[in-house]
């Protein structure tokens, strides 16, 4: 909350001290006289603005600046044949104002949003664990051998190096022989269903594990 007040209360600032530049350009274009071609210095202020302050007090600028220039042009004495042509170059100016106003903000807009997105996609990166390089195994246990030399049982040694958690069940064939095994016959069509029953509660029960998974993490 702090930062959102500092930072509305830094784009106040800088506002105010535009439209004084505002101000004070109009007042050298004035003092400079109509011969000589001081409006490309508006750009300035509209361009600080646009980068710090956004779009619409980029707009606010560019017509001050507009204005500025309109008022230098007619208190410096400038004569015009036709009276319109003060009014078409005032026009003009506010145009190539607003455009530059526009396409800085946006800019300003989307560098923004680019960081944020690098930022984020960094900070995923970060996170992510992966495992790499050659992993002693046994052929016999299937236990991996850790960097202290210990064996370890796989299922334990990729949760710690990932993320991942495991879930123990049977598979097709091994069901059959351990029911089998049991003195239980029974057939493959059981043997799916008892299959579907099992991953239908592991879905169930992935919202919780996803969270220990989290706090494991922290």
């Amino acid at each position: 909350m702090n930062l959102v007040a500092d930072t509305r209360a830094n784009r106040i600032i800088f506002l105010c001290i535009n439209i004084f530049f505002v101000f004070v350009l109009a007042l050298i274009d004035w003092k400079t006289g109509y011969e000589v071609q001081f409006f490309v210095f508006y750009f300035i202020p509209i361009f600080i603005t646009a980068w710090f302050c956004g779009n619409s007090p980029s707009i606010m600028i560019s017509t001050l600046s507009a204005i500025g220039w309109f008022a230098a042009d007619i208190e410096s004495g400038h004569e015009y044949l036709n009276f319109a042509l003060l009014y078409w170059n005032t026009l003009i100016r506010l145009i190539s104002f607003l455009i530059v106003g526009v396409a800085i903000s946006k800019i300003k807009s989307l560098l923004d949003k680019e960081r944020k997105i690098t930022s984020e996609l960094q900070k995923t990166i970060s996170e992510v664990k992966t495992l790499r390089g050659l992993i002693p195994i046994c052929c016999s246990c299937k236990k991996i051998r850790n960097d202290k030399g210990y064996w370890q049982q796989m299922e334990s040694y990729i949760s710690t190096h990932t993320d991942a958690l495991f879930s123990h069940g049977y598979c097709s064939e091994c069901a059959k022989k351990a029911f089998k095994e049991s003195g239980i016959e029974l057939g493959d069509g059981e043997i799916a269903e008892i299959e579907n029953e099992s991953l239908s509660k592991l879905k169930m029960a992935s919202p919780a594990t996803n969270k220990n998974s989290e706090d494991r993490r922290q």
